[in-house]
């Protein structure tokens, strides 16, 4: 061990537990069902500690100053794209077991999260020893819930509530066809399942606010990604043996509005209005073309000299 360690051992300390406990926080399991416990927890921990020994340690690795050791952080950059792909790989080899599949879109952004939390970490680390250096442990305590703070509020995007409006729907029949509204879903030949879903099922539409949420919900990965999250939270009676009972969600090609179905284990629309509401907008789905609609301009009229 280096001779100058033991001097910024507290700053490397506060560092460290800034760090973990941060990365502790962020992690944690909800609707997403991911990570598992215990494995998952412990993997994650594992990899927010080392995310904070590195960036604690880089505040006495510059003061000494020792920039060669500095060059360890693009070495542990490129551990936590791996993180991604390791994270993408797990999230797909479930993915074939699901009754109601994330897809792949979601599957990228949790995965894309997972690396992103690791910069968190090393960033809450680095801060809190800088404080801890110059300003004591008061003012690293002070710095690490500012920025406990700041990363959860990186780390909580857009939801499909804060772009388009939920409301409750009707389900209908026009023939065999399963209709939310006037969105056709699907073709549903039994007449015995028709009543079932009539009876038990329930469906919302997503009404997007605007042009750039009409885009968003637009995308079939953002559609799935609802179904899913409904799915999850107020569970699916659908099995491998009833197709007929997948959430489906299916959009309105003259509007844009988005029509809902699923069969739910406990009928309650408003817990099916709050899980559709809780989506995540995924990074992927993501769109604004009204911004760029305002920036072109209309091109120039050419005159003609008679």
């Amino acid at each position: 061990m280096p001779d100058y360690v033991p001097d910024y051992l507290m700053v490397i300390l506060a560092g460290v537990v800034a760090g973990t406990a941060a990365r502790a926080i962020l992690l944690r399991i909800d609707y997403r069902q991911y990570p598992g416990y215990p494995h998952g927890y412990l993997a994650h921990i594992s990899l927010g500690f080392i995310a904070s020994a590195l960036g604690a340690v880089a505040v006495p690795a510059i003061l000494k100053p020792d920039f060669t050791a500095v060059t360890f952080l693009a070495l542990a950059a490129q551990q936590f794209r791996e993180i991604r792909t390791m994270e993408r790989r797990t999230l797909e080899s479930l993915e074939k077991s699901e009754l109601v599949k994330r897809g792949l879109d979601y599957i990228e952004g949790i995965a894309r999260t997972f690396e992103a939390r690791n910069y968190l970490v090393m960033g809450t680390s680095f801060a809190t020893s800088l404080a801890a250096q110059f300003g004591g442990l008061p003012a690293a305590a002070v710095t690490a819930l500012v920025a406990l703070l700041v990363s959860r509020y990186f780390m909580s995007g857009e939801v499909v509530g804060d772009i388009c409006d939920v409301v409750p729907a009707r389900l209908s029949f026009e023939g065999p066809i399963l209709m939310v509204d006037e969105i056709g879903i699907m073709n549903v030949g039994l007449k015995s399942m028709r009543e079932r879903i009539l009876q038990e099922g329930l469906a919302v539409k997503i009404r997007p606010r605007d042009g750039n949420a009409r885009a968003t919900v637009h995308d079939i990965g953002q559609r799935t990604a609802i179904a899913f999250t409904a799915a999850v939270i107020v569970g699916t009676k659908k099995d491998v043996d009833i197709p007929e009972f997948t959430p489906m969600a299916r959009k309105n090609p003259d509007t844009g509005e988005v029509g809902l179905f699923i069969l739910p284990v406990e009928k309650d629309m408003e817990q099916l209005i709050a899980a559709v509401k809780l989506t995540p907008v995924l990074e992927s789905a993501r769109s604004k073309p009204l911004n760029a609609t305002l920036s072109i301009r209309p091109a120039r009229k050419k005159v003609v000299k008679s």
